[in-house]
């Protein structure tokens, strides 16, 4: 390996990547104010035609349900060691490269977790904007406790304008108006309007940096300004300005860590540090970012439990990571299109010049972490599932948006070998009829009573025969692709 000039270049090919999948149940455009869901419902049948919605992508608002609800008391159960040993072996020679945590929800009475390295710690990269939502729902929730009404009425009607806090973000959200003929994504520019609904969306689906970075900025001036907030935009600059940086950073360092401690998380397990732009680091510094797999599931069960924050808090979160637009990474595996999917992801990856190397994306030489968090539900009345997953990978060289993609395959057929579907009933045989005397039996009864004239069986066929089932298994038809074990490079 040659470092020479590019170790010096290293942090310039540091890339912070975020997956963007929008979420939010398509009938929530009136709860919300969010206008794309409108959109998207409205061209949901060519959505479906070209493949960009998946079927499991559909639910109403109403399907999204808090399933631990009534078990608050619940908590990870120790580590299924039978169970771990086979996630370890479906993660093949890379294992040490992963950390996985799985908590399977599917039987309620019996609750199973699984794991591999579930306290290893790394860079959540865009899952830490899952504490960004947490902390604008505690945030809603002191201001207005009884009245969650109130707390909605603020995310659909306070408008916030982008500014340099957007500095610099490659991701693209969607545009849409009544009346458009097609949506429309494209990068945030200064200037862009929208509701803190709209930018929550951004942030948790389209997984925008600069929505992020506005969010965070949003939330400091409402804790300054207090029920003052939304104060004037002249008043807003003036503090962001003119207050001094240290105050700024304080304000951010609490209401980003505060909310974690407050709902029983560990600030040293899973934490977001700062903005997610250039420019807006510069603005109000922050700190470090860090998560385990443990940690990330805790995060998803309080949240099914009704416990971050409380049950209008919990189910908003719910809804706003609900997938309903193309699906990707962990989350795009065809086993899964049929399954209500909600989900985050983040990637962050580096390069340096090796020989016979090209960085490319989700590639890096150097670091290339790749990370999921996704609870799966399969509404099938044969076999229903739902389980929460959580990965943190490290793989070098390798296309790790591919690889989870496998991975989350890998996960589902281990959790389906968990719930065989039952076998249906035999249907029994029909009654005999009811005998006969002789003297009563007709002529057309007697017909049908003879023995039947015994046939000469034909003989073997000359073909080849499978020599045991697993042959004869593979000669059957494969069935559609879901059902296979192949990579599938996502866009």
């Amino acid at each position: 390996m040659r470092r020479g000039a590019w170790s010096g270049l290293a942090c310039s090919w540091l890339l912070f990547v975020a997956g963007g999948a929008a979420a939010y149940p398509l009938d929530g455009d009136e709860h919300t104010g969010i206008v794309r869901l409108r959109g998207y419902r409205e061209q949901q049948e060519r959505l479906l035609e070209r493949g960009t919605l998946a079927p499991g992508a559909l639910l109403p608002m109403d399907r999204i349900v808090l399933s631990l609800e009534g078990r608050p008391g619940l908590e990870i159960p120790p580590p299924d060691e039978a169970l771990s040993r086979r996630l370890r072996s479906v993660l093949g020679p890379h294992a040490s490269r992963y950390a996985v945590s799985v908590l399977d929800l599917s039987d309620p009475a019996q609750i199973r977790y699984f794991a591999h390295q579930e306290d290893l710690h790394q860079n959540p990269g865009s899952v830490g904007k899952l504490i960004v939502a947490l902390a604008w729902m505690q945030a809603l929730a002191d201001r207005f406790p009884a009245d969650p009404e109130a707390r909605a009425a603020l995310l659909r009607t306070t408008e916030v304008v982008a500014d340099a806090y957007i500095r610099s973000d490659e991701h693209e959200v969607p545009f849409w108006a009544p009346g458009d003929s097609r949506i429309v994504k494209r990068r945030l520019r200064e200037g862009d309007r929208g509701s803190l609904y709209t930018y929550l969306d951004w942030m948790l689906s389209s997984s925008s940096n600069a929505a992020a970075s506005m969010l965070l900025q949003q939330l400091v001036l409402f804790r300054h300004f207090g029920e003052r907030y939304p104060t004037s935009p002249e008043e807003a600059e003036s503090f962001l300005t003119a207050s001094p940086i240290k105050e700024r950073q304080a304000l951010l360092e609490a209401l980003l860590i505060d909310p974690i401690v407050r709902n029983g998380l560990d600030p040293e397990r899973f934490r977001q540090g700062g903005l997610f732009t250039h420019e807006g680091k510069r603005r109000i510094p922050g700190g470090s970012s860090t998560a385990t797999t443990r940690e990330l599931v805790t995060y998803l069960l309080r949240m099914e439990q009704g416990r971050l924050v409380d049950r209008w808090s919990s189910l908003e979160l719910k809804r706003l990571l609900y997938l309903t637009d193309r699906r990707i990474r962990y989350a795009s595996h065809p086993a899964l299109r049929d399954a209500a999917i909600y989900f985050k992801s983040g990637s962050l990856y580096s390069c340096e010049e090796e020989e016979g190397f090209v960085c490319r994306k989700y590639h890096g030489n150097v670091r290339n972490y790749m990370n999921s968090v996704a609870i799966v539900e399969v509404h099938d009345e044969a076999r229903p599932l739902r389980y929460l997953v959580a990965v943190l990978s490290n793989v070098l060289r390798e296309n790790s948006a591919v690889a989870h993609q496998t991975l989350a395959l890998r996960i589902h057929r281990l959790i389906e070998s968990l719930h065989p579907v039952p076998e249906a009933a035999p249907i029994p045989d029909p009654p005999p009829p009811a005998a006969e005397s002789r003297a009563d039996r007709t002529p057309e009864a007697a017909e049908r009573d003879a023995p039947t004239p015994a046939v000469e069986a034909a003989p073997p066929s000359r073909g080849p025969a499978p020599s045991d089932p697993a042959e004869a298994a593979l000669s059957a038809d494969p069935g559609p692709s879901a059902d296979r074990d192949e990579l599938i490079e996502p866009d």
